[in-house]
C-alpha cells in the first residue's frame, strides 16, 4: 500500500507555532497533498512516482500561467491562527475555506491586546482612503495614544471580568471588548484558494497587520508545495495582468519577430498618447507600477522563529480572567 504523499519540509514545521504581531501566530497543524498531487489530478491517466521533478515544475507553471486551478484544489492546508479581532474581520471574507473560531459564548477571553509598534502608528494617507501614509506619529503623539488605549482596555477588561464573575452570560459580557483582542481559529484551505488569499494579503496595498500573517502562511505553503509556491511567485505576486490598452501600448515600443523581441526604433509614448489609448492618468500609474522592475518576493520561515505551543497556551492562561462565580438562581 502506497504512503501518503508528505513533504519532510513541511514535516519538520508541523506542530511548531510562529509569532506575528505582539501575540498572535499561525502554525500548520496539518496538511494533504503535495506538488505531486497537483499533477496526479491534472493527469488522472498514469500511477504514482512516475514523472520527473522537472516535467512536474514545468505542468505546474503551465497549469497556473493558464488559470487550469482545478487540480490545486486537490491539495489542502489546516492552520491553527490567532490574531486580533480586526484583521479576523477582514481574513473571513475570504469566503473559501472552512473556519472553526474561539467562542466567546462559551469560553473566557484572554484579555490580550494588539499594539502598534511606534514606527506602524502613522497618519492617514492622503490618497488611500483605506491606508496609512507611511509617515509615523510623533513619540508624544504614539504615547498619548498608547495611554488612551491602556485607559479603555483597562476598563473594557474590568467591566468584562466583573460581569463573568458575576455570573452575567458570557455571550454579553463580551460585546464591550475591542476590536483589539486576540481571537484564534482553525482554518482549513484547499492550495488554489490560498494562493488567491495570499495574492491578495502579502500584495502592499494591504493592511500591513494582515500581510504579517499571509507572510509566514506563505513560507508554509512554499515548505508543502514548493512548485507551486514557486509558480505562484512569478504568475500571481511578482506577474501582472495587462488590459487591452496596456498591451496597445507595449506593442507600439516593442515588436516580436522571428529572432524574439526588439524596441522599435524611436518608439516613444508620453501621457497624451497613453490617454489617446484610453488609459485615464491613474491607469497609467498602474502600468508605470507594473513595469517597474522590483527584486523577486521571497516568504522563506525562519526556523529559529518557532515556538512550542505550550509559549502561547501559558500566556493566554494567565490572560484569562479569573474563574466566576457559579449562576445564580433565577
Amino acid at each position: 500500500m502506497p504512503q501518503r504523499p508528505s513533504s519532510p519540509a513541511a514535516d519538520e514545521i508541523l506542530g511548531l507555532y510562529f509569532p506575528v504581531l505582539d501575540h498572535g501566530f499561525v502554525a500548520l497543524v496539518d496538511y494533504m497533498g503535495t506538488d505531486g498531487c497537483v499533477e496526479r489530478a491534472a493527469r488522472v491517466s498514469y500511477g504514482y512516482g512516475t514523472r520527473q521533478q522537472s516535467l512536474t515544475r514545468g505542468l505546474l507553471r503551465y497549469l497556473r500561467r493558464h488559470h487550469h486551478t482545478t487540480p490545486s484544489e486537490m491539495v489542502e492546508l489546516k492552520f491553527h491562527c490567532c490574531m486580533p479581532m480586526f484583521v479576523a474581520r477582514q481574513w473571513i471574507r475570504h469566503r473559501t475555506a472552512s473556519v472553526n473560531e474561539y467562542s466567546g459564548r462559551y469560553s473566557l477571553i484572554p484579555l490580550l491586546y494588539y499594539t502598534p509598534a511606534a514606527e506602524e502608528l502613522q497618519l492617514q494617507s492622503a490618497t488611500n482612503h483605506q491606508g496609512r501614509s507611511g509617515a509615523p506619529v510623533t513619540p508624544a503623539q504614539y504615547q498619548e495614544v498608547c495611554a488612551r488605549w491602556e485607559r479603555s482596555r483597562q476598563q473594557a477588561g474590568e467591566a468584562y471580568e466583573w460581569m463573568t464573575g458575576e455570573g452575567m452570560a458570557r455571550e454579553l459580557a463580551r460585546i464591550e471588548l475591542p476590536l483589539s483582542t486576540y481571537t484564534q481559529w482553525y482554518w482549513k484551505i484547499d492550495l488554489h484558494n490560498l494562493m488567491h488569499f495570499l495574492k491578495l494579503r502579502v500584495d502592499p496595498h494591504a493592511q500591513l497587520e494582515i500581510r504579517r500573517y499571509g507572510e509566514v502562511m506563505a513560507g508554509m505553503m512554499q515548505r508543502v508545495a514548493p512548485l507551486s509556491y514557486e509558480a505562484w511567485l512569478d504568475y500571481d505576486v511578482d506577474g501582472a495582468r495587462l488590459s487591452r490598452m496596456e498591451r496597445e501600448a507595449l506593442a507600439r515600443l516593442v515588436e516580436v519577430g522571428p529572432e524574439g523581441l526588439r524596441v522599435r526604433e524611436g518608439a516613444t509614448l508620453d501621457a497624451a498618447a497613453l490617454t489617446a489609448l484610453g488609459l485615464a492618468p491613474r491607469e497609467q500609474r498602474e502600468l508605470a507600477e507594473k513595469l517597474e522592475l522590483r527584486p523577486p518576493s521571497r516568504f522563506e520561515l525562519r526556523l529559529s522563529d518557532a515556538r512550542p505551543a505550550s509559549a502561547f497556551e501559558e500566556r493566554f492562561a494567565a490572560a484569562v480572567p479569573k474563574a466566576e462565580r457559579a449562576p445564580r438562581d433565577a
